[in-house]
């Protein structure tokens, strides 16, 4: 039964869930969703029950026998109407995610275009669940290999990307022939409804797609139940670990990505301009919250510090913060009011660890909107290893430099750091580029690339503890998650011969 409305809250205003092709209504809990542009509430979300998760999961699994036997290139034909649709659909989707999240909405149609990508991948599923097959094995014995799904397999998204990341996991594991439950991101969940309904109106069967909002009692929900066979999770690391820890306890198949604190090395042949150009865009775009995010200049030696230090000042100056619906600026504001105290507490806390603050965005107003979540760019100068804005991610847009005498030093700087997720190299010598992509101990490398981001068709994942699980998130290595391999042996004894019971060790003949 669930609980009450809150007071003067308007039950058509609460996003609710989408469960067997169905849209949910449900008062339980409702949190409020705020426009951070404005800081003001605009709508409300339900938090789903355990019992209300527990529905979800029943209509995928209820699902599941009729999807898993639907051919590929059926399953395909409805992948190919549904990247039509959310083609015809990007602005609307878009606008729902710069309204609350807070990012540009050039940011947020370049988000969208990243998780359509995905989509398209899936609509190859024909060619990529084709197994193998060797003739003769033996004397008249044939081997093959196949791809079976798993059953009912859920995704935990977060914020930062609310209509991508879901389209990391959905469209693969449904192409391969699952059912699906996602709990998105409670901040922002008006992207991942409307994809949900294009996904109906695309002809998916009901309950191979189910939605529900809320938090961690629909999170443990989907880790305790036995029908749920697999998690993909992206977050911060230590709820990664946690879905992961309490996943595989209980037998499921995890792949969780979490945090990360991603370095940018500047070598002292590296084009410093262009070098310049890309940590402003990596380090700043979306406000900083990306897993991705540059974080960390390394520079190595201090001449090449002095000119990037003097010159991103020069460029951040010259940045424009305000409302995502106005294309002209270059950053949003942060998601909540919360995460917004985190992240100006960070700055604070640079200053008392010693790091020197050259461009300090805490005192940022925008005109019209000064009850927005808005800080400005920052950047710290001679941050060292020791202090926790280097060795912390703070999910904003704070960019350290640290100072160092080589590449060999900056590498083990790296190397030292707990997260692994990506990391570039800005240089025009290609000896030095091949010995850092060989022997940094990261997931994802750029080479004069800030943001490594794999295309749809390679896959996404970090190393250490930016990972748990043993593969990465779509392209092929989601293949491999959302499917088990089944090797078959078959043989036909010919011409009505008795055969003699054998006691040995079947081997080749």
């Amino acid at each position: 039964m669930s609980a009450s409305p809150a007071k003067n809250i308007d039950t058509a205003e609460i996003v609710g869930h989408f469960i067997n092709n169905v849209d949910v209504a449900d008062d339980n809990r409702p949190q409020p969703i705020c426009n951070p542009a404005t800081g003001k509430v605009t709508r409300h979300v339900a938090m789903a029950s355990k019992a209300t998760v527990e529905n979800a999961i029943a209509a995928a699994q209820a699902a599941f026998p009729a999807w898993r036997n639907t051919p590929p290139a059926k399953r395909a034909r409805i992948m190919f109407r549904f990247k039509q649709l959310l083609e015809e659909h990007a602005d609307e989707i878009a606008a729902a995610i710069t309204n609350e999240h807070g990012k540009v909405f050039d940011d947020a149609m370049g988000e969208f275009g990243r998780g359509v990508e995905v989509v398209d991948y899936a609509c190859g599923i024909p060619e990529l669940l084709k197994g193998e097959y060797s003739k003769n094995v033996g004397p008249g014995i044939d081997s093959w290999s196949d791809f079976q799904p798993l059953g009912v397999v859920a995704g935990i998204t977060p914020f930062n990307f609310p209509a991508m990341v879901p389209m990391w996991m959905y469209p693969m594991a449904i192409a391969c022939g699952n059912t699906f439950v996602l709990k998105p991101s409670e901040k922002d969940p008006t992207a991942p409804m409307l994809a949900a309904r294009l996904l109906r109106e695309a002809g998916l069967p009901a309950g191979v797609f189910n939605l529900v909002n809320g938090d961690k009692e629909a999170v443990d929900t989907l880790l305790n139940d036995s029908r749920v066979q697999a998690i993909s999770f992206v977050g911060s690391t230590p709820i990664a670990e946690y879905i992961y820890t309490t996943g595989t306890k209980n037998g499921k198949r995890v792949q969780a990505l979490g945090g990360a604190k991603n370095h940018a090395v500047v070598m002292p042949d590296a084009d410093i301009d262009n070098a310049v150009n890309a940590l402003i865009g990596a380090a700043y775009g979306s406000c900083g919250e990306r897993c991705m995010a540059i974080s960390v200049a390394v520079c190595v030696g201090d001449e090449v510090a002095d000119s990037i230090v003097s010159k991103l000042k020069a460029e951040i100056a010259g940045l424009k913060v305000g409302t995502g619906t106005d294309t002209s600026n270059h950053m949003g504001p942060l998601i909540t009011k919360a995460h917004y105290d985190k992240v100006r507490g960070y700055v604070d806390l640079g200053i008392e660890e010693g790091a020197d603050l050259v461009a300090d965005g805490r005192g940022l107003v925008v005109d019209g909107h000064e009850d927005g979540f808005f800080i400005g760019p920052c950047l710290f100068d001679r941050v060292t290893s020791d202090m926790r804005i280097y060795n912390e991610e703070i999910f904003g847009p704070v960019l350290c430099v640290v100072r160092a005498e080589s590449e060999e030093q900056a590498m083990q700087l790296i190397n030292d750091h707990e997260y692994g997720n990506g990391t570039c190299i800005f240089t025009r010598d290609g000896e030095a580029a091949r010995y850092f992509a060989d022997n940094i101990q990261v997931g994802m490398v750029g080479i004069n690339v800030p943001l490594p981001v794999p295309v749809s068709y390679h896959s996404f994942g970090g190393w250490k503890r930016s990972l748990f699980g043993d593969l990465f998130a779509y392209g092929p290595d989601s293949v491999r998650f959302y499917t088990r391999r089944k090797t078959i042996t078959q043989r036909w004894p010919s011409g009505g011969v008795r055969e003699k019971a054998q006691f040995s060790f079947p081997g080749r003949q």
